[in-house]
């Protein structure tokens, strides 16, 4: 007798990993012994603070830590977390009861999803977006609706406009900012107008507050949370991944509304038993004592985000400077990507060029025509990566790759 094995639905849901391909290529470049210079994903290659390496040394081996922690969070983790978000951006949190701590925001995020929503219940997800914000929402076996992306007024009132004539109406309104892929950010009038938005229509707000620490030229992120009324309709996720340095560390937060995080916190005692108990410790000194840290690594990404504009420029792409985020959103010109989309252009750097990118087609369908630049390397790494791009664009035949392009438009 055979048989096949199904896995359920809300696997099927997922469309094909976009990323798939890409990984794919990379490894076996890299197999074959091509020094392929890696900008596609958003993973810190700094260190993390040597204080906190220390504490997490020490940490770790005391065997009282070695046993299961608290799945929401162990209290003087919660504490510092609420005592920053006081000192940076005046908001009041209750650390018992408004602070939850998370095996990196990701995880917290798609279990808020899962807490949050089920079948016939659906979100409103700007596009592009960073994959999370559409996949937890399908996992939970909900639905997505698109928006395009905006921080203005406009973009608010398609939301609304959404709202008003969407039956049954949407439960979950999802925002990032400063935001992945595009690196767009906001001020802090846009939240007000959020907080008035969601109460007005009734709808509950996620904001991925990722990129809050991670800012350049005197721009600073407003919190969700610092707008009034916000925590009665809202959670924020914020992580240690980008700010320290700490990525595989997985330590993240959601702050805000009691009732959600009730339900998160439910969700994760059923699925986990929490944090490593010495990476906590580890992280309440970052929070402690390393504010320092994040001014210089975000003199770092400034100075490489320079490196990348300045010679995407050179060889024609379109680029906005970040004010924000570890990274650049370039929009390739067609002469050079040969009416390819991105994702099979970012193959063809790969393998010609041996630079590795994020399509922005990854992201969603207003992501089409641009690439994510990753500031994760250093300044000499990025230079060469622009320079391999330029001679395989050189290469290319790019004035019949234009006649092309024109002979398609007539």
């Amino acid at each position: 007798m055979q048989f096949k094995i199904e896995p359920a639905q809300r696997i099927k849901r997922l469309p094909p990993y976009m990323f798939g391909r890409l990984n794919a290529l990379k490894l076996a470049k890299r197999r074959q012994g091509a020094d392929i210079i890696d900008l596609g994903m958003g993973n810190p290659s700094d260190a993390a603070p040597k204080v906190v390496i220390d504490k997490l040394c020490e940490a770790a081996m005391d065997p009282r830590n070695h046993r299961y922690s608290a799945s929401i969070g162990i209290k003087g983790l919660r504490k510092e977390f609420a005592k920053k978000y006081k000192q940076k951006w005046g908001v009041q949190l209750d650390w018992e009861h408004e602070v939850l701590a998370c095996i990196g925001s990701k995880e917290g995020f798609s279990h808020m999803c899962l807490a949050m929503m089920g079948p016939g219940d659906t979100a409103i997800v700007p596009d592009p977006a960073f994959q999370i914000h559409n996949y937890g929402v399908a996992l939970a076996g909900a639905n997505v609706i698109t928006v395009p992306l905006g921080n203005d007024e406009n973009f608010l009132k398609t939301i609304a406009m959404v709202c008003e004539h969407l039956y049954p109406k949407p439960k979950l309104l999802i925002l990032n900012f400063p935001h992945n892929p595009t690196t767009m950010t906001v001020e802090q009038g846009f939240f007000e107008t959020v907080v008035q938005l969601a109460k007005r229509f009734g709808i509950a707000v996620l904001h991925d507050f990722a990129y809050g620490e991670t800012c350049f030229d005197g721009y600073e992120a407003p919190s969700f949370l610092s707008s009034k009324g916000a925590k009665d309709i809202g959670v924020e996720f914020t992580t240690l991944s980008k700010p320290y340095n700490m990525a595989g560390f997985r330590i993240g937060f959601a702050a805000g509304n009691k009732e959600m995080l009730d339900a998160l916190a439910t969700i994760k005692g059923y699925y986990d038993y929490g944090i490593f108990q010495a990476l906590q410790i580890a992280g309440i000194i970052a929070l402690r004592q390393c504010q320092d840290e994040i001014v210089t690594q975000n003199k770092r990404y400034e100075s490489r985000r320079d490196v990348v504009c300045q010679g995407l420029e050179r060889i024609g792409w379109e680029v906005k400077k970040p004010r924000a985020t570890m990274f650049v959103w370039a929009k390739v010109p067609p002469e050079h990507s040969r009416g390819k989309g991105s994702i099979d252009f970012a193959m063809d750097l790969m393998e010609n060029a041996e630079v590795a990118v994020a399509p922005g087609r990854a992201f969603g369908e207003n992501g089409e025509d641009y690439m994510r630049i990753a500031l994760v390397e250093n300044e000499q790494r990025l230079r060469q990566a622009i320079r391999n791009i330029s001679r395989y664009l050189r290469q290319k035949p790019i004035r019949k790759a234009k006649s092309a392009q024109k002979e398609r438009e007539s």
